[in-house]
């Protein structure tokens, strides 16, 4: 009876002591107080059990614990931490709301925990809260995401102004740029001078250089994540701005007071309102009757609705466009000859998400999207008889690709240890490779042709799984497998791309850090090797053209100096195939079919980079400094030698620092070096005679020049300074501030194109002597100082 007594005493005493031991998940969100904007890479930590986590990019975090009860501190850069005492047997999701503390001109510059530079162990990623980047310079006053991630090491522009990324050897068509979670096939206003992004409706900014989890995919060079702002759950305001070349309209609020919200943003250039003005003049002074302008617009809208505290749905919707025309006509009383053309390019991008949290651990996102780009030049020639077109003809020219796209994606959380992610995606491509229309009207005869490349349609399938896990207190990877396949006539592309990540702590303030990733994308940008027009082409994988496939290995060592101060640095190596590029003599406006104009061909990048921030304080920057690598070699090209890259870089090198006077002013300037563009220099001159003159004498002779190698010739180093000033004040019902500053303060002759000529030498008498080969180079933008008016209600 005894032994008894005392097996059931110690049976319940281990089922309690088992009991006591059991875990309970604690879950919920991490947004803004004030904005009701959830909050990425807050930090969740439990005093008693010294266990923590961060939340997800949707403010999501999920922490298991013992069934007790628990105090919770919560914390994040530029908020008011909080200590929250909860019973973890309550399974009840709960949302946290934090409080701005400090002035935003203290937020951090990578907006990371405090630790993360250390402890993460993904590398090559940067995160820029949107608040640094609206204080630094901006080109004409225009606030740039674009322009502000040039300034990163490892990234370039491709020439003087231009907002196309170039990352570490990459093209631009090898950025997988995503507005909250929908690719965006071009980013670039006024013809490469501006990018599609209106600062004033971003939320949160990511580069991912390498080392690239697996949910992404179907891009080589880098992925850029921009999650547009949610609209304020609890009040109505906005903001605004006027500039030297645009103005901008921001407005947010609730549409049903915590349930339902909206932002909506309007941006235009009023350029062409300068322009037209002028070049009537201009025109009238030839004879003529005409004007040419240029604008564009951005618009931007989103709206969130909870339909539960389970389930949120989410639309957004972007539009942007770019128009530039030029018409002329003789100024005649009876008959006159005109002309009139037209170019237009831009986007349009709409997805629908509806976002679930099925229990403590499990999340699921619904999307489906679509995204079209489209680009239309056409030119009309004819005459006219008292406003009455006699006789015209005209040619039009489009292309463009439109996608529909769907994806689930799920995030599990098993334990502390993991972090789970998997789902699957169907994108089906419509490809407009480029069409002419041609027609002619007149008394005799009505002509309407139709002449272009093929339409191609694909389906594009994505499967993927990750984990990031950290194995002990020392060591933690992420680790996936991305799948997908290609279907294009008949033919299908399958692909298996590993990617794994890592940190090792050395100590509490430094680690280790290595990736491997392997990468396919199966759309093409046929591109020129000059400034960054819209007449690129986006051009699909077919059964004669490969898809293109890269692999990048890095190593890096990350430091924390001080608090404010960080440290990394990274060596990296990326091995490129099956890029394309245009065959010798081939160009855009060709009718024979595209797959014959072009070639294929392989590419290295390698480099070392250097970044050094100053994260918090009143003075705030970083340092940067890449040395690279990078070539090109095309059996077609080149005599089939590798050659630099047009953009290969030896050196660059960014300067950003930013400081606070005081509670209204603040000081911020840039600095930019880096070696200068490779470009191609003939190394012969002669004449020739057109394959026609046997047939008609008038096509007659030309001069041909012949280069003995591609890019042989460096064009001077590229350097720039950049300052602005900032002054605020809070007025009543609103808060305004001036901006003044100015691009390339210094005045710096910066090289935008080379011009070569063949002068005459002369002697002092005036006699002709010899010719000699002149190099001319042409500059694009001097010093151009800038003005912005901004206000808050």
């Amino acid at each position: 009876m005894i032994k008894s007594t005392l097996a059931l005493l110690l049976l319940i005493c281990l089922s309690n002591a088992l009991q006591s031991q059991e875990e309970c998940l604690i879950s919920g969100y991490i947004i803004n107080e004030v904005s009701g904007d959830k909050l990425e890479a807050a930090n969740i930590f439990d005093i008693n059990s010294q266990q923590g986590t961060v939340s997800d990019s949707e403010g999501f975090f999920s922490l298991s614990l013992r069934c007790e009860k628990h105090t919770l501190r919560v914390s994040f850069i530029g908020y008011e931490s909080q200590d929250i005492i909860l019973d973890a047997n309550d399974n009840t999701p709960i949302t946290i709301e934090l409080s701005p503390s400090v002035p935003l001109s203290q937020v951090e510059i990578t907006a990371e925990a405090e630790s993360n530079v250390v402890e993460e162990s993904q590398v090559s990623t940067v995160e820029i809260p949107i608040e640094q980047i609206k204080k630094l310079p901006a080109f004409l006053g225009e606030t740039d995401v674009i322009k502000a991630l040039q300034l990163l090491p490892g990234v370039q522009s491709g020439g003087e102004g231009q907002s196309g990324l170039y990352v570490r050897g990459g093209s631009p068509d090898q950025n997988l740029i995503l507005l909250d979670g929908t690719p965006l096939y071009n980013v670039s206003h006024l013809f490469g001078f501006f990018s599609v992004f209106n600062s004033d409706v971003i939320e949160d900014v990511k580069l991912i250089k390498a080392g690239y989890p697996a949910r992404y995919g179907g891009r080589l060079s880098s992925v850029l994540d921009i999650k547009m702002k949610d609209g304020d759950m609890n009040k109505f305001h906005g903001s605004g701005s006027i500039g030297i070349i645009a103005s901008s309209l921001t407005l947010e609020g609730p549409i049903i007071k915590d349930k339902t919200s909206f932002v909506i943003s309007g941006r235009r250039t009023y350029i062409d309102l300068f322009t037209r003005p002028l070049s009537r003049s201009g025109f009238r002074n030839e004879g003529l009757d005409g004007s040419t302008g240029y604008f564009f617009h951005d618009i931007n809208a989103k709206i969130k609705h909870k339909l539960s505290h389970k389930d949120q749905l989410y639309l957004t919707f972007y539009n942007g466009e770019d128009q530039f025309h030029l018409n002329t006509k003789e100024i005649q009383t009876i008959e006159s000859e005109f002309v009139n053309s037209e170019l237009s390019w831009g986007n349009t991008v709409s997805s629908l998400q509806w976002r679930r949290l099925w229990n403590n651990n499990l999340t699921s996102t619904f999307s489906v999207s679509n995204t079209r780009y489209n680009l239309i030049t056409q030119v009309a020639n004819g005459t006219e008889t008292n406003g009455s077109v006699d006789q015209e003809i005209s040619l039009k020219y489009s292309s463009g690709i439109n996608d529909y796209g769907a994806k689930l994606d799920f995030s599990w959380l098993p334990d502390n240890d993991h972090s789970v992610r998997f789902g699957v995606g169907i994108i089906q491509h419509r490809f407009n490779p480029g069409v002419f229309d041609l027609k002619q009207v007149s008394d005799s005869q009505n002509i309407d042709v139709t002449i272009g490349q093929k339409q191609e349609t694909t389906q594009e399938v994505d499967l993927y799984i990750e984990d990031d896990y950290k194995i002990n207190d020392k060591f933690k990877i992420n680790a996936g497998m991305h799948a997908s396949s290609f279907h294009v006539n008949g033919t299908n592309y399958l692909s298996l791309q590993p990617r794994i990540s890592g940190r090792y702590l050395l100590s509490k303030k430094s680690s280790l850090k290595a990736s491997f990733a392997t990468m396919r994308q199966y759309i093409h940008l046929l591109a020129f090797d000059g400034i960054g027009l819209p007449t690129d082409l986006w051009l699909p994988t077919t059964d004669k053209v490969k898809p293109q496939d890269s692999w990048q290995a890095v190593i890096g060592y990350a430091v924390k100096l001080s608090k404010t101060y960080n440290l990394t640095v990274e060596a990296y190596y990326r091995g490129m195939t099956n890029l394309i590029s245009y065959r010798e003599g081939s160009g855009l406006f060709e009718l024979n079919d595209w797959q014959e104009r072009i070639t294929q061909g392989n590419g290295t990048s390698k480099g070392f980079e250097v970044f050094l921030q100053k994260k918090t304080g009143a003075f705030t920057g970083w340092i940067g400094y890449t040395l690279s690598y990078t070539d090109r070699q095309f059996d077609d090209l080149n005599s089939g030698q590798r050659f630099p890259y047009r953009y290969d870089r030896r050196h660059d090198i960014s300067v950003v620092a930013s400081y606070e006077i005081g509670p209204r002013i603040t000081v911020s300037a840039t600095w930019v070096y880096g070696t200068g563009n490779a470009i191609t220099l003939a190394n012969n001159q002669y004449v020739a005679r057109h394959p026609r003159t046997l047939i008609n004498e008038s096509f007659g002779a030309f001069t041909a020049e012949d280069a003995l190698s591609r890019n042989n010739f460096r064009m001077r180093a590229y350097h720039r300074g950049d300052i602005s000033m900032n002054f605020s004040k809070q007025k009543k019902g609103y808060k305004r501030t001036w901006s003044f500053g100015a691009y390339n303060v210094y005045n710096n002759q910066n090289p935008f194109f080379l011009t070569s000529s063949t002068e005459n030498v002369y002697n002092q008498t005036g006699q002709l002597i010899d010719e000699e080969f002149v190099l001319k180079q042409q500059n694009l933008f001097p010093i151009i100082p800038f003005v912005n008016y901004k206000f808050e209600f």
